[in-house]
This record gives C-alpha cells, sequence and structure tokens, in this order.
C-alpha cells in the first residue's frame, strides 16, 4: 500500500528569495551522502513563483525538484491580472504545484475552482500536490473521514489521472502549531485515503499520500511509525535548510 518513494515536500509559501537558493544546496549537499543513497526519497520545494526559474534552472541535474505553491483555473493564458496559469508554470520549471491548501481555501477556492485547477494542472503534465483536510470542530464532530470524502469527490474529477495526484493530508488544527494527530489515527485516515481513492476512482493502484502539520525534525521518531504514510509536506520548518535535514536525518535514523 506504500509506494516506492518517500516524498519530503518544502511549502516556503511567502518566505524566500535568490540567496535562499543556499538553502537547496545545502540540503543537495546532504543528499550526496553515501549513508543515505539507499533510501529512495524525492525532494521538492514548491517556491514562490519570483524564484521557479532561477532555481529550476540550478537543479536541473540534482536530486531536487521545484513546484509552485499554487496555480490559476485557466489552463493557458487569459485577462486574469496578476493570475499565473499551470501553462506558465511547466514553462519556467515547474514539476509540481501545490492545490487546495487551507490557506488558499479561505480566500477563494471553491470546489468548482479546484476541479478546473486540477483539471488544467493535469492537463500541463504537473504532478498535483492536493491538500485535504477537516478543521478541529470537525474533528471533535468525528466528520473528518466525511469531510476528506466530500473534498475529494466534489475536487477530483473521474478519468482525471491519479497517477500524477499526491494527496497531502493536512489536518487545518495542526498547520502553524506543534499538535499532530495520534499515530494510530494518522495511520487510519492515511488508509482510508488510499482506500476510497482505489475504490471511487476504480484504479489498480493506490494513491500516494503525505502528511503536514507541524512537521518537524523532533516529530520524526513518532511520524516515521506510520508505515502507511508515503511521506511529509513541510512548512515553517522547510525554510532552513538545518532543520530541512533533520527531518531526514531524524526520520532515517528511525528506519
Amino acid at each position: 500500500m506504500t509506494n516506492k518513494f518517500k516524498y519530503f515536500i518544502a511549502n516556503w509559501k511567502m518566505y524566500g528569495d535568490l540567496s535562499s537558493f543556499q538553502i537547496i544546496k545545502s540540503v543537495n549537499a546532504y543528499l550526496k551522502i553515501e549513508k543515505y543513497k539507499k533510501n529512495p526519497k524525492k525532494i521538492i520545494f514548491c517556491l514562490p513563483n519570483t524564484l521557479i526559474h532561477p532555481f529550476a534552472k540550478k537543479v536541473k541535474n540534482r536530486k531536487i525538484y521545484v513546484g509552485a505553491q499554487d496555480c490559476h483555473y485557466l489552463e493557458k493564458q487569459g485577462s486574469f491580472t496578476g493570475s499565473v496559469s499551470p501553462y506558465m508554470l511547466k514553462k519556467v520549471g515547474a514539476k509540481y504545484v501545490i492545490i487546495g491548501h487551507s490557506e488558499n481555501r479561505k480566500i477563494n477556492d471553491n470546489y468548482k475552482i479546484l476541479k478546473n485547477k486540477i483539471l488544467a494542472a493535469s492537463n500541463q503534465n504537473l504532478k498535483i500536490i492536493f491538500c485535504i483536510g477537516e478543521s478541529k470542530k470537525e474533528k471533535l464532530n468525528n466528520k473528518t473521514f466525511h469531510v476528506l470524502k466530500k473534498q475529494i469527490i466534489n475536487s477530483i474529477s473521474k478519468g482525471t489521472n491519479l497517477k500524477n495526484i499526491i494527496f497531502a493530508y493536512e489536518p487545518i488544527w495542526s498547520i502553524g502549531g506543534n499538535k499532530i494527530p495520534e499515530i494510530k489515527s494518522l495511520n487510519n485516515i492515511t488508509v482510508f485515503i488510499k482506500n476510497f481513492v482505489k475504490k471511487n476512482y476504480k484504479v489498480s493502484f493506490y494513491p500516494k499520500v503525505v502528511y503536514g502539520g507541524a512537521v518537524d525534525s523532533k516529530k520524526m521518531s513518532l511520524l516515521q511509525k506510520v508505515s502507511k504514510i508515503d511521506g511529509f509536506l513541510i512548512g515553517r520548518a522547510s525554510q532552513s535548510s538545518n532543520n530541512f535535514i533533520a527531518i531526514l536525518k531524524n526520520y532515517y535514523k528511525q528506519s
């Protein structure tokens, strides 16, 4: 049920400038250490749009991929001042794109917009990191599975290439804080997402599912116990090479 690679996805949010490439350079140097080459992994940095092109050029032959943090629902071009389409992101070197982050859902990402964003990004062969997750109130009312099911069904059309989608379970109540779900609960939620998507979309494989929300190096000893998880979406801790590398070290130290 788990996939071949472990994903470590950095979401820099609205941080970073050209000097921030030093973080990626340090992570790349770490990946060359022989001790850790045996662990198959994919490192993805989802950056502000201003950094995608210069950083994509620098990581071209490395083991690191560059992604965007959002995209417009129109696939190519149009009269939408300030917006960036999947086509434009692809042209400047993005390989991945985050869609459906709770911060964007708060602003204007309704289900119709999310469905169109996913279709547009998929048509441009971008790998999609699709964020789903419940609020604290929904969790307390035991609505987690219901909410996740609703978010998936209403955002992903039948016929979408699910091999290009990584589901990122990010409980809203955990983002930006210090609490993560209990390990048994997180394992059950991961299995639920994998089983539901496989059955509902009638595919022969289990989708990739990563966890995001208060991910840091200190929690790796716990998160490593989530046997069904395929990796992590990392926010604040990804903005420092020391913290990001510590996550990798502590995760594989527990393996």
